[in-house]
């Protein structure tokens, strides 16, 4: 069962007859299948691709690997050429991409610990960014983003 959040996120796209995809790394499709668990699905969602590894940013999305290699995979950077790359290849109102640092083994750093997430949504064509810091287990990160996300789509939304 999709959370709160994610529901009212779904029942708030649908309102405005738009539809949404993900390019998700940290999450690995966990995000789209939240939105799948809502009862607004077949409304409001298009796909979307799990870019775990570099080899699928590099070569579905196009990420060059020198922006991956000078940023990392976690970063604002990617997170926003990802997100880039999902609006195009899924032509959606929404695009959300989202990657981060779930458990320890990546490239966290003192200045990007374990939890540190970024999010880029592309919606009707306007770029927002955003980092957040959560604490827990992989998954309690993981379902923390997914609703931070969420709730910024809905503010978002109701500014437009």
């Amino acid at each position: 069962m999709a959370s709160k959040l994610v529901t009212d996120c779904a029942a708030t796209i649908a309102n405005k007859g738009w539809n949404i995809a993900f390019v998700e790394s940290v999450t690995a499709g966990r995000m789209c299948s939240e939105f799948a668990l809502t009862p607004f699905s077949g409304k409001i969602l298009r796909g979307g691709i799990a870019s775990y590894d570099f080899f699928v940013k590099e070569q579905l999305l196009h990420i060059p690997a020198s922006i991956i290699e000078k940023y990392t995979a976690e970063s604002a950077e990617v997170t926003s050429l990802l997100a880039r790359g999902g609006a195009r290849l899924f032509n959606t109102a929404i695009t959300v991409a989202i990657t981060g640092l779930a458990s320890p083994g990546g490239t966290e750093t003192k200045e990007k610990p374990v939890g540190t997430t970024f999010i880029t949504i592309i919606i009707q064509g306007r770029e927002i960014a955003h980092r957040e810091l959560f604490d827990g287990t992989p998954e309690e990160i993981i379902l923390q983003a997914i609703d931070k996300a969420a709730a910024l789509l809905i503010k978002e939304i109701h500014n437009l």
